[in-house]
């Protein structure tokens, strides 16, 4: 099995990099000149590196030469605030997925496994049950820019398929695992570590260690059926619960003022506006306030009993996560 994987230097994609290698695959990844390989630890030198962007078709063409499966992991995570900033994800999240599909079609590849996310099932503002793949996206101001660039990714996958691709979806929720301090989840970890957080978001979410979703990957990859989506999730939680058990792991006080949702879109337009002034990209927008401030659940119900997967407990992942920072450096002096 010869397999490409796009975003293969991010906290998913390494991790899934690293378990295809270990079990024997030959592996391919699609790197920038920018791309760090610091997460793939002891594989980084165990796969063939091909300079290329999901953004750049001709490239992508020529780097699944030979390939026989694809794991499409690559996109951009941000808030979307912002012209730029929404243009970048849509051209990295839609236009990127389209050029991976029109790829995989014309090099005629086995199979391909999209990396969505459980934003792109839609976030019904009166769920009283658990979302799970088959809820319908609604249009909704929930629905942050990041959500719609990953649904309509999916909606280029589904135009693949329809077009003679085997391709399955697999929706991550919110991945946590040892990582880059300033990327993502890692960023949440961090400031739970050094006690820089005050407040908790009135809300909760699913979710996943990052091993549990590259294994998730794996077995939609020899299980998933053909068009399907498969929610990789773990636990529903509150934030409160969340922070408190990241706390916990790290020995630190949990933070324990509950932000208001009308305190939270208050300080996401008073980011938006720094950015503005500072002509940076805000890490925390009204529209993620309105996000952080509902309660959202999600089944993962389909992809244990089709794929057979496992989830351990967010207590596990953050015991785990606080031994990988510690590891890395000494604990903030309390």
């Amino acid at each position: 099995m010869k397999v490409l994987v796009t975003g293969a230097t991010g906290l998913v994609g390494s991790a899934l990099t690293r378990r295809l290698v270990e079990r024997g695959a030959e592996v391919r990844i699609l790197c920038r000149p920018t791309s760090r390989f610091d997460l793939l630890g002891p594989v980084a030198g165990r796969v063939e590196r091909v300079p290329g962007d999901v953004t750049d078709p001709i490239g992508l063409r020529a780097a699944l030469a030979g390939v026989t499966h694809v794991f499409h992991v690559a996109g951009h995570v941000g808030a979307g605030h912002g012209r730029r900033e929404r243009e970048r994800l849509f051209r990295v999240n839609v236009e990127g997925t389209a050029h991976v599909v029109n790829a995989a079609l014309a090099a005629g590849v086995e199979r391909l496994v999209h990396t969505s996310s459980i934003a792109a099932l839609g976030r019904p503002a009166e769920a009283t049950t658990p979302i799970d793949e088959a809820t319908p996206w609604q249009e909704s101001p929930l629905n942050t820019p990041y959500a719609v660039s990953k649904y309509r990714a999916e909606l280029e996958v589904q135009r693949g398929i329809a077009e003679g691709l085997d391709a399955v979806i697999v929706n991550p929720a919110l991945v946590f695992g040892p990582g880059r301090p300033g990327e993502n989840t890692g960023r949440i970890v961090e400031l739970v570590r050094r006690r820089r957080l005050p407040f908790v978001p009135a809300g909760g979410t699913c979710v996943v260690d990052v091993e549990d979703v590259a294994e998730g990957h794996l077995r939609a990859l020899a299980h998933g059926r053909t068009g399907e989506r498969y929610i990789l999730g773990g636990e529903n939680l509150a934030w409160r619960e969340i922070l408190a058990t990241l706390a916990e792991a790290f020995g630190v006080p949990a933070p324990r003022r509950t932000l208001s949702p009308r305190m939270a879109r208050w300080l996401g337009l008073a980011a938006e506006l720094t950015g503005v002034l500072t002509r940076t990209t805000p890490a925390f927008t009204r529209a993620t306030a309105a996000t952080v401030s509902q309660r959202f659940r999600y089944s993962n119900r389909k992809a244990v009993e089709e794929l057979g997967c496992h989830f351990r407990s967010f207590r596990e992942t953050a015991h785990r996560l606080a031994a990988a920072a510690n590891a890395q450096s000494p604990p903030p002096a309390r």
